[in-house]
């Protein structure tokens, strides 16, 4: 079947929000990326999210030729809505969604994140249409990092994961996860993650006089943020000059002036360092892109990440990462062929990194080179949006049934 119209669901990843919010960040970015891709290969795709900036239009359009459209639903409350409350809008979310659409005339429903999959089924369920679904994030990984089970999104994600006629893994650990926790019969593909060509455009040219790490991502205890501060806390009374930049989080978590945070708890883990810190806040792909290429090493010391899209982006530039050996971030680095990887939430090997890297500027070199050569081999969205064409004209084909030999 020759596939022309796609729908993306995104519940709270609105692919146009500006990156690095409460709510903005890898799977925003994966969709715009992915939908502009996919525009490209002559796909229209339009994306349903929820209408969280109240200031924003309810339908705005991007990608090649405008093919692309996001379409906001208010589901009973415009503006902003903590992801945890989006569960409970989902029944006026998918009326809002048939009468805002006609859903009949796509050839594949994509959804991302579980609440967004419920959405997917029922469209399935209604209407006939076949489904892909990539998770972003998995609450069994979730819940093995934080100790916390949510139920109800187990219960969600396992129902989907079996229903849906292709789940997307982005990795191959991330794959085997899927398998162990909803059943061998689920029809699992992996296709990796691409990053933005600002990425691959701006290179490492030498690096900094002195030592500089850069964090980029929410200001979450998951993404191993406070394990990073008290890292960086050991390296400096070690003795070790060195600065570390940190994008993200909300405008109003920074102080304008110092460029220091204004949450308590980061005040305290700054405390005595903050000479060494700079909180930049949310910053574009360039500007990120640009604070990648000229640090010693971009750090990700997650708790777990299916993918670790920063990890991407910075190996892209042709920067060492240092990680921890989670998810899909054991995938996405080589440790000691383009960074190091490390135990999550240890601060003591994460500085150990940190200062094996500061010290060993050839080390550090060798990694950015080999970091570059794989974040070219395998993230790229040109060659991301083909597979993924592929994928969708077979699964729309009226003859194809999902079977375990499929789950290639």
């Amino acid at each position: 079947m020759n596939v022309k119209k796609i729908l993306f669901i995104s519940d709270h990843g609105d692919p146009l929000a500006e990156l690095g919010g409460e709510q903005a960040g890898g799977q925003n970015n994966y969709v715009k990326r992915l939908a502009t891709s996919l525009s490209k290969r002559k796909l229209q795709i339009d994306v349903v999210t929820h209408w969280s900036n109240d200031s924003a239009p309810r339908i705005e359009t991007f990608g090649k030729d405008k093919s692309c459209r996001v379409i906001r639903i208010a589901a009973g409350r415009k503006g902003f809505v903590p992801k945890a409350e989006i569960a409970d809008l989902l029944d006026d979310f998918y009326s809002e969604m048939k009468v805002l659409l006609n859903l009949e005339e796509y050839d594949v429903i994509h959804s991302h994140y579980w609440m967004s999959g419920l959405l997917g089924l029922a469209v399935k369920e209604e209407f006939g249409i076949p489904l892909v679904h990539t998770s972003h994030s998995l609450g069994i990984a979730k819940a093995a990092a934080t100790g916390v089970r949510e139920e109800r999104r187990l219960k969600a994600e396992r129902k989907i994961l079996r229903n849906a006629d292709r789940v997307i893994a982005t990795t191959p650990t991330e794959k085997v996860l899927i398998g162990e926790f909803a059943g061998p019969e689920t029809a699992v593909s992996v296709i990796p993650i691409g990053v933005a060509k600002i990425f691959e455009k701006i290179r490492l040219r030498k690096p900094p006089v002195q030592p500089t790490f850069v964090y980029a991502g929410r200001f979450a205890e998951t993404k191993g943020l406070f394990t990073l501060l008290e890292a960086f806390q050991n390296l400096v009374k070690e003795g070790q000059a060195a600065e570390l930049i940190l994008a993200g989080g909300d405008e109003d978590d920074i102080d304008p002036k110092t460029h220091l945070p204004v949450i308590s708890d980061l005040c305290e883990a700054v405390q005595g360092i903050e000479d060494r810190v700079t909180f930049l806040g949310p910053q574009s792909q360039k500007e990120l892109a640009s604070l990648f290429s000229k640090a010693t090493a971009v750090v990700v010391p997650s708790y777990y990440e299916s993918f670790g899209m920063v990890a991407a982006e910075a190996q892209a530039c042709g920067t060492p990462v240092i990680a921890s050996e989670v998810g899909g971030l054991q995938d996405v680095v080589r440790d000691g062929q383009t960074g190091i990887l490390v135990p999550p939430e240890d601060a003591k090997a994460l500085a150990g990194a940190m200062c094996t890297l500061a010290k060993e500027g050839h080390f550090a070199k060798d990694l950015g080179e080999g970091a570059l050569k794989r974040g070219a081999l395998l993230f790229t969205w040109p060659s991301i949006a083909r597979l993924m064409k592929d994928l969708y004209e077979v699964i729309a084909d009226e003859e194809y049934t999902p079977s375990l030999s499929d789950g290639s």
